[in-house]
């Protein structure tokens, strides 16, 4: 703007306009904690809210200090991103990426890192950080014994110069191609930011069945296979671009998807509420290039009032802040 192992997830179901947890885990899905908001509720309470409602996996975007140490002794899962003001900081100097690790991911034995993203949808003159980031943390991660936190990047689909049809994926910049080799050396995902949601404002064809993961009027036919929903289609575009780099068993983590419930085109509660419960339901089959779970971040835990852009952008939580009601119900028990 949300693995390898695709136990981790959330599981959760929304009762009478509540969470009520359960005991088995049904979905690869987390959800992303993002803070920019005034009204948020206090980090510790939010990973509180966390583990009441059986969320098992979480994304934040920067370290943050409380928030780690709430984090500590829960069993979460966490994808942790490098803000993007620090990246370059990180590739250029490897005892600036031996500090970030030691202050960030060794000072919290307790916390569950899984994954860290040397950076957030990238994009022009920074991406050339990208890589080396990624080494030098994979190194820094490797020298204290951390190696199974493993490093990624996360990228939007405008990383692609064609994603229609999927069969026609493929990288617009050398840099991933890099990046992709980087993947397939040390056995981390490719964590790519999915949304239907702008691929339909973008382009007002589009069906919005077909966004939505409803009955469509809309199928494609691609290379003996057939996609019957956007977001299918989207990822297996990605997955075909690994794989012309040479990296075909790099896994895709969706690291965001999501819909806004208000603030512009297509953006209202009901369409926030069928894309996000249909997903839930979907992603454990993964798609038609690649079944089987897929693990998927819903982008976002809460509406956040002080984000920038379009009014969009503070309205895609599933929680209002501070008092964590729904914006819409959602069942995780499928």
């Amino acid at each position: 703007m949300a693995r390898q192992n695709a136990a981790s997830a959330l599981a959760a179901a929304l009762v009478v306009g509540v969470f009520a947890p359960i005991l088995t885990v049904v979905q690869s899905i987390g959800v992303c904690n993002g803070m920019l908001g005034d009204n948020l509720p206090s980090r510790a309470d939010v990973v509180q809210f966390y583990q009441s409602q059986g969320i098992g996996a979480m994304r934040i975007y920067a370290p943050d200090l409380e928030t780690l140490r709430s984090l500590d002794g829960t069993g979460i899962d966490l994808i942790m991103d490098v803000g993007n003001g620090d990246l370059a900081a990180l590739a250029s100097d490897p005892a600036a990426a031996a500090g970030w690790v030691r202050d960030n991911v060794l000072a919290y034995p307790g916390v569950r890192f899984k994954y860290v993203a040397a950076g957030n949808e990238v994009d022009g003159g920074d991406t050339q950080n990208i890589l080396p980031a990624m080494k030098n943390l994979n190194d820094a991660l490797a020298a204290a014994g951390r190696g199974d936190v493993k490093v990624s990047t996360a990228v939007k689909m405008s990383v692609l110069a064609s994603s229609s049809p999927p069969s026609d994926g493929t990288f617009k910049d050398a840099y991933m191609t890099d990046v992709a080799q980087l993947l397939k050396t040390t056995g981390a995902p490719l964590l790519a930011n999915v949304y239907p949601y702008f691929a339909k404002k973008g382009d007002p064809t589009i069906d919005l069945s077909y966004a939505l993961f409803q009955q469509s009027t809309t199928t494609v036919s691609d290379n003996g296979l057939t996609y019957i929903n956007l977001f299918d289609a989207m990822v297996d575009a990605m997955y075909t671009a690994m794989e012309k780099v040479g990296a075909a068993g790099v896994p895709i983590v969706v690291s965001e998807s999501g819909w806004p419930s208000a603030g512009g085109v297509e953006a209202s509660v009901g369409n926030a509420q069928a894309y996000n419960q249909n997903l839930i339901n979907h992603v454990g089959n993964g798609t038609p290039k690649r079944p089987g779970p897929l693990e998927t971040y819903i982008f976002a835990m809460f509406n956040e009032n002080q984000k920038d852009g379009d009014e969009t952008e503070k309205n895609f939580g599933l929680f209002n802040g501070p008092d964590k009601s729904p914006v819409y119900p959602l069942s995780f028990n499928n």
